[in-house]
């Protein structure tokens, strides 16, 4: 190792689980190098890290084309923020972090001008466009994959990649037993729990949480002692939380910056799509999953995505073990009837249980950060 030589390395994410990601990685990397400096676009969690930020991405962590289109013009002129930044650092390694378009047009930059570039989540090329899978080869040096079934796609077209373990199966470890949790938090495990999770973007919250708080006011009718919580993401505003809140007939426990020991206390969640899924799967909580988007933006959608499933326990168990209500089925009613099933269906909840356990034992291990820090020396020569 170069103990004495000073690299540099630039991350680009774009997204609040991105920001973790990157955190977490530069972490991991300054213990094994600490003379490794960082520079970036990135969240909270990365600035709290370390890495001096030269543009807060919370402003551009949108979802859908239609919402991309309203942020184009902020989206434009981060892109160019970053990449005036990489022409005047001039790191050793850029790293973009998933926020695919984005960094797939920052990653051709970067590739053009001589600068290596390690890209970390690829795309979903095994639900749509696999063709993306040559698009980015040609601007990237490296493809790091979180699914172990990804890098076939990868290998096909020669494409450097390596699989290195799923983040969250390092990540998701409440930080207190299930029965401190409880105390901590004031929940009496003799009534039922039940989770929240609603998203960390602004407009997932928008179309998501109403409908939500809707099914658990239906829930609280037939369970009267029931208890709802609500993990918070540190990057939504509490005044858009508490906006919503206050019109509710319900009371709802907001939990900042604890999700894992939110998640845990739960005897069944309705969640969002995304890694949510994934943490409430490797936690083994019975969920129901709740999707919508702009009525254009899943138009288009449903012209290309070609999975079966939008929930990632589902996509890795290769089934439906987890109940999908998607676009018009995402209802209140039909939330509420999911979750009164989970909770008074002993055998539903625990075939959900024991299958959440399979889709564990196939992500492996983990050690997903400690493995993307040592392909990050080897691609800056410090090994």
């Amino acid at each position: 190792m170069l103990a004495n030589t000073s690299l540099k390395i630039c991350f680009s994410v774009g997204e609040s689980s991105g920001d973790s990601h990157a955190a977490n990685l530069y972490l991991e990397l300054k213990k094994n190098y600490p003379k490794l400096n960082s520079i970036g676009m990135g969240g909270a969690k990365m600035a709290d890290a370390g890495i001096p930020l030269c543009y807060d991405s919370s402003q551009i962590a949108v979802l859908g084309a239609i919402e991309v289109v309203k942020h184009y013009f902020e989206i434009r002129r981060a892109l160019k923020t970053m990449q005036n930044l990489l022409l005047n650092e001039r790191p050793d390694l850029l790293i973009c972090v998933d926020y695919k378009e984005f960094n797939y047009q920052l990653a051709k930059f970067a590739k053009k001008n001589g600068i290596k570039v390690l890209f970390y989540v690829s795309p979903q090329v095994w639900a749509w466009r696999a063709n993306r899978v040559k698009k980015y080869g040609a601007v990237i040096d490296m493809m790091a994959v979180i699914f172990p079934f990804e890098t076939a796609y990868y290998d096909a077209e020669n494409v450097p990649v390596r699989y290195v373990g799923h983040p969250s199966v390092d990540k998701v470890i409440p930080r207190f037993t299930k029965p401190e949790a409880l105390n901590k938090f004031d929940l009496n495990s003799d009534s039922p729990i039940i989770g929240l999770v609603a998203g960390s973007r602004v407009n997932e919250i928008k179309r998501l949480f109403p409908v939500m708080l809707a099914a658990a006011e239906r829930l609280k009718v037939d369970f009267p002692n029931s208890q709802f919580i609500f993990p918070q993401a540190d990057s939504l505003p509490d005044d858009l939380i508490q906006g919503y809140l206050k019109h509710a007939n319900i009371r709802v426990t907001v939990i900042k910056n604890q999700p894992y020991d939110v998640m845990q206390c739960c005897d069944a969640i309705m969640t969002c799509s995304g890694t949510a899924t994934l943490e409430i799967g490797l936690l083994g909580i019975p969920m129901v999953i709740c999707y919508r988007l702009n009525s254009l933006t899943y138009w288009l959608g449903k012209q290309l995505v070609k999975t079966r499933f939008i929930g990632l326990p589902n996509i890795i168990f290769g089934q439906g073990i987890v109940r999908e209500l998607i676009q018009h089925d995402a209802t209140a009613e039909n939330l509420a009837a999911e979750i009164k099933r989970l909770l008074t269906d002993s055998e539903v909840a625990q075939n959900c249980r024991a299958d959440l356990a399979i889709v564990r034992e196939k992500l492996g291990a983990g050690d997903g950060i400690r493995n993307m820090a040592t392909l990050v020396l080897e691609m800056i020569g410090t090994t």
